[in-house]
């Protein structure tokens, strides 16, 4: 399981990288020296819009990858673990009350609370 979990963290790292690589390589739209001059500018806000090239198909199945992988750790990271009991299940259960020692002087006794009487003033 830690192995599989391990692959699965290494495969989406790898993936991010990747994904900041590409879209760092790829060629903004508007980016032209005529864009900055106003020149050139087609109908749309970004430009024409193309076919996709190899940098933004790769792009795109980086992100899948990248998708695909978070989802499998948030599931196996939502699983309980292999012997069905968290870490503070392990722990033995103690029978005797903890309490901490006050020197040598005995417990003090629970202050009591003043009688109230029943009657409302007016």
């Amino acid at each position: 399981m830690n192995s599989l979990l391990a692959i699965v963290i290494v495969v989406q790292l790898i993936s991010a990288l990747i994904i900041i690589g590409l879209v760092l390589l790829q060629h903004g739209k508007g980016a032209d020296m005529g864009a900055a001059f106003g020149s050139g500018a087609s109908g749309s806000l970004f430009g024409a819009t193309g076919s996709a090239n190899f940098l933004s198909r790769s792009t795109g199945i980086a992100a899948a990858v990248f998708f695909v992988a978070t989802l499998l750790l948030a599931f196996l990271g939502s699983r309980p673990q292999v012997g069905g009991a968290g870490i503070m299940d392990q722990v033995p259960a103690s029978t005797k009350p903890i309490t901490a020692p006050v020197g040598d002087a005995p417990p003090a006794e629970p202050a009591k609370a003043p009688a109230q009487s029943s009657q409302i003033p007016k």
